[in-house]
């Protein structure tokens, strides 16, 4: 059922760009947040960790020029160090109560640079319309 899911996730987000020119945080992303929908506390993290990464490129930005393959790599790179600080500094504390998760490492920066390009509101908001497409197809298959 994996498979078929980010098939599907990849189809409709292919789909929803080009009807829309809005792209759902990028093209594997939608399918991730579908096969996460039963851990909503994972994908609240995810995205919790891609507005922090909008917010440190939109910081750097007024420093840096900062665009292209470039601005990608370091949404990349800020995302996969934010979950590798969490898997190492908060994920081993016994005084958290539940378990702190994020969505792979690459996802949230893949998401806030989507949200750096394109705004926060058409990001998360075709994010969450192409992920419940994915999942209503995917439970009907």
């Amino acid at each position: 059922m994996t498979i078929e899911l980010f098939m599907i996730g990849l189809i409709a987000g292919f789909l929803f760009y080009e009807f829309t020119g809005i792209s759902p945080g990028g093209v594997i992303a939608p399918a991730y947040i579908a096969l996460f929908v039963l851990q909503p506390g994972k994908i609240a993290v995810t995205l919790l960790m891609a507005l922090l990464v909008y917010l440190v490129i939109r910081l750097l930005a007024s420093r840096l020029i900062l665009y292209g393959r470039r601005k990608l790599l370091l949404a990349l790179v800020l995302g996969f160090l934010l979950k590798l600080g969490l898997d190492l500094l908060i994920r081993p504390i016994d005084l958290v109560p539940f378990d702190i998760q994020s969505i792979g490492y690459i996802i949230p920066g893949l998401i806030g640079n989507e949200m750096t390009r394109q705004g926060m509101l058409p990001t998360l908001l075709s994010l969450g319309i192409v992920s419940l497409f994915t999942v209503l197809v995917a439970f009907m298959l």
